[in-house]
């Protein structure tokens, strides 16, 4: 939000000061798209690096590459666990509940889709049902809550949206959704997360829906077919499997497995990507923000030729008499 900005900037401009180090080194521009597209068509500005919405990073890219300039796109995710009937249940549940309803399914990396074998699919289900029966939602900066508020009412709107494009398309919910209010909500922003049944080529499945819903759906036979369904997306940002099973962890880490830019581990889609190369394939963008790659994206790259001597090396072999 821009309030965040404006902490944020003020941190560094605190740690900079501390150090002797100019102002401008960090500069703080709060707007709306108008800005945003006067910085990626103005030529001064040789890198963009952007975080939203496909759609968004689709905009910046083409306005950015009409000017041969560089773009670093950290764009959706729809984010998936599988879940082989080797898993442990309760790291499940545990993973699959912070990854679809923290942060109110506002992280790029939140939990989406769980992808769950026909031999564990009640089982799974009845525990991750029962879980949300605990949640607490309300307040965020009281810790003992699980769920805040969406950013704004244009969410919650497309949160809506969601949940009636569920009933139209035949998906089944297991635990309804809807807008709170009263006392602590008066907002309108706050939600309750919901769980639907559904299938992976339903079309609001395959779109991301910044908010807190996690579609059910499940596989049969080997784990290939999970990894099937949980690439048959267009996103390819985090993604996870739960398993004690050596050769289905190493067929999902695979050239075979997840298409994604994040693959977790018996850890869910979210939380575990600190300090790691953060970014994802396909409609996500390409980009990586943290890690070992992502400040090479910010560097000019340049190469150097030093001749030492007092004769000049010629290319081919060629020579010159003169």
């Amino acid at each position: 939000t821009p309030l965040c900005g404006i902490a944020c900037q003020n941190i560094i401009a605190e740690v900079l000061k501390e150090n002797n180090l100019p102002e401008g080194i960090s500069c703080l521009i709060n707007g709306n798209h108008e800005i945003g597209q006067l910085m990626t068509k103005d030529t001064r500005v040789p890198l963009i690096s952007a975080t939203g919405s496909t759609r968004m990073g689709k905009i910046v890219a083409q306005d950015v590459a009409a000017r041969l300039g560089r773009s670093l796109l950290e764009l959706g995710g729809n984010n998936a666990i599988i879940v082989t009937p080797d898993a442990d249940i309760k790291m499940t549940v545990i993973g699959a509940v912070f990854g679809a309803v923290g942060t109110a399914g506002q992280r790029c990396t939140s939990t989406r889709r769980l992808i769950v074998h026909e031999s564990m699919y009640d089982q799974v289900r009845d525990a991750v049902v029962s879980a949300y029966g605990q949640l607490r939602i309300g307040n965020p900066l009281d810790q003992n809550n699980h769920v805040g508020p969406l950013i704004d009412k244009d969410a919650v709107r497309m949160y809506n949206e969601a949940l009636e494009k569920v009933t139209a398309q035949g998906g089944n919910i297991l635990i309804e959704g809807g807008v709170l209010s009263g006392e602590g909500y008066e907002s309108g922003c706050y939600v309750k997360p919901a769980i639907v049944e559904a299938a992976n080529e339903m079309q609001i499945v395959q779109h991301e829906t910044f908010a807190p819903i996690l579609y059910l759906l499940k596989y049969s036979g080997g784990v290939e077919n999970a990894i099937d369904q949980q690439n048959g997306v267009m996103q390819g940002l985090s993604s996870a499997i739960m398993t004690n099973n050596l050769r289905e962890a190493e067929r999902f880490l695979s050239a075979e497995g997840s298409d994604c830019g994040i693959a977790n581990v018996n850890i869910g889609t979210s939380g575990a990507e600190i300090g790691g190369a953060f970014g994802g394939e396909k409609e996500t963008g390409g980009g990586r923000e943290s890690g070992s790659d992502a400040w090479k994206v910010y560097m000019r790259r340049q190469t150097n030729t030093i001749n030492y001597t007092t004769k000049l090396p010629l290319a081919q072999g060629i020579k010159f008499d003169l």
